[in-house]
């Protein structure tokens, strides 16, 4: 095999199942292999951002790896935001890129897509990823795709791969994965003495589950040692979608003064709060009614184990939560908990349209037809989500880009055959939505809620006198018939549901339901946000 074959044949042994990219003069020697090796499958899409984020949502609904691929300078730069939001969220994204040709520097010209040096880019993707290679070495290849595979898979983060155009064909051998990392065993148990002795402790633990938990496909397991402790779980904001096909005792989502009060009570009053697998970050914790003290609490995360103000380094949450599972055994503890409640039963008349009325009227879709993967962008419709249902949801809850949800959309039925549920706001529609187009050459009908309210609402809450924030109708309902979809525009809740009803007996094309949203009305759950922010800013 040739150096592009070995480099394929790897990215699927560890995991990949397809790659979404852009072809560019760079990197056609390379894409030109993908395609007749058919190794991967591939899936181009019309512009960088939209590549790299269905990439990322493909790595996160599956918790294997992502593959974008890109050509130098023009293609990897433009999809430098989409990859900062995996690494942010520790998303396990691949990217590759072609590169110039080894010998190509010594003409003495500056090359096209070259910035400020024919290595920036490297140099620029070193800030964004956990690993880095070129493989400009054809013996030393399989060792550093092994080497850069291994570490995305473990930190569960961004790499890069930069493929020189000249050495896409080189001959190569086989790359061997790397041997899995050796956990320190005196280490592990003592550490998880400490955790189990410290639950047993409390008098109100608490699990609260977070990204890594799906990153490293443990939620069947995270379940599991639930049960058998007897523990209550909540995921974080980021966290959402979690344990949503698990016999898992889930309550909620924690979203401090923003969430529901029983959910809040319940974290900021426990005593033993276990936190696995979260990003401890402003969005998640930034908006406590009762500022939680991070030194009480027991964070399994990041490759290490924080108890107190000690650290258990080179832990794996993998490693701590099989070990808890084997020294927690036998039949689980009998307790119930009361589950967070979502809106349903939405009224047929002809009232205009919030965004709590559309977590409605999606409740009642999934409750007669079953549970859909949602995508959802930055905004009040990731707010929304959160009125939602338990179901699997990608969302940068925490990076917090626009633009995400539509191409996460793609990148959902992509990766997992499954028809998905795209809520995006029309400011994110604007920048992303158009690869909608894409859809019909590969068979994509998701369904896409399109928040239109003709303005950035979320900017206008925090910033009301801003003239800025104001969007103005485009009229995508109508865009949509040119991009091979379907579209509609509803303003009352009965058109709404007969909207939703179509959609879901149509399939082959995408659907597109443009819902008018007067200005200024917000879904509850962000409206409890706005308020919650604005008390605790006047308390400082």
């Amino acid at each position: 095999m040739n150096l592009t074959e070995q480099l394929l044949t790897a990215l699927k042994k560890h995991g990949a199942r397809q790659i979404f990219g852009i072809p560019g003069d760079f990197a056609l020697p390379y894409f030109r292999i993908i395609e007749e090796s058919q190794i991967l499958p591939l899936y181009t899409l019309s512009h960088e951002p939209g590549v790299g984020f269905a990439a990322d949502a493909a790595a996160r609904i599956n918790g294997s790896l992502g593959v974008a691929a890109v050509t130098y300078g023009a293609g990897a730069l433009n999809m430098i935001n989409s990859v900062a939001a995996a690494f942010a969220e520790k998303s396990p994204l691949v990217v590759l890129s072609g590169g110039p040709g080894k010998n190509e520097s010594r003409s003495g010209l500056l090359l096209h897509h070259q910035a400020k040096t024919l290595d920036s880019q490297f140099q620029i993707f070193k800030e964004i990823t956990c690993d880095q290679t070129r493989l400009d070495d054809a013996e030393r290849a399989p060792a550093d795709i092994a080497r850069v595979l291994a570490n995305c898979l473990r930190h569960s983060e961004p790499v890069y791969i930069e493929i020189p155009r000249d050495m896409v064909a080189v001959p190569c051998l086989e790359v061997v994965p790397e041997a899995a990392f050796q956990v320190d065993p005196d280490a592990l148990d003592a550490c998880v003495d400490e955790i189990l002795e410290r639950l047993k402790q409390a008098k109100t633990p608490v699990l609260m589950a977070g990204v890594e938990v799906r990153r490293y496909g443990l939620e069947d397991k995270v379940a599991t040692l639930s049960r058998r402790l007897g523990l209550p779980v909540v995921t974080s904001f980021m966290g959402r979608g979690l344990l949503a096909d698990q016999d898992a005792p889930l309550v909620g989502t924690y979203m401090g003064v923003a969430g529901f009060p029983e959910v809040t009570q319940l974290v900021e009053g426990s005593d033993g709060l276990f936190l696995l697998g979260e990003i401890i970050c402003d969005t998640n914790f930034a908006v406590s009614e009762t500022k939680i003290d991070m030194r009480k609490t027991i964070q399994a995360l990041n490759g290490q184990v924080n108890i107190g103000y000690h650290t258990y380094a080179k832990l794996p949450l993998t490693a701590v939560v099989n070990r808890m599972l084997e020294r927690v055994t036998g039949p689980d503890k009998a307790f119930s908990v009361t589950p967070q409640h979502f809106p349903t039963d939405l009224p047929l008349d002809d009232q205009s349209i919030t965004p709590t009325d559309i977590a409605t009227a999606v409740n009642d879709l999934m409750a007669a037809h079953g549970k859909m993967p949602m995508a959802s962008d930055m905004g009040d419709c990731l707010f929304t989500a959160m009125e939602i249902s338990h179901t699997a949801l990608v969302a940068p809850g925490y990076y917090a880009t626009m633009g995400f949800g539509v191409p996460a959309g793609l990148g959902l039925q992509a990766a997992t055959g499954e028809r998905p549920l795209i809520l995006v706001g029309d400011g994110a529609f604007q920048m992303t939505g158009w690869e909608l187009g894409n859809c019909k050459r590969y068979g994509w009908d998701p369904i896409v809620l399109l928040f239109n309210n003709a303005s950035w609402e979320m900017l206008r809450t925090f910033q009301p006198e801003s003239g800025f924030n104001d969007l103005g109708h485009w009229g995508f309902a109508e865009m949509a018939a040119g991009l091979g979809g379907d579209g509609v525009r509803v303003g009352t809740r009965a058109e709404l549901k007969a909207a939703l009803d179509q959609a879901m007996a149509t399939r082959g094309r995408f659907q597109l339901i443009e819902i008018t949203i007067p200005s200024g009305v917000l879904s509850t759950t962000l409206a409890r946000f706005v308020a919650g922010v604005k008390r605790l800013n006047a308390v400082k």
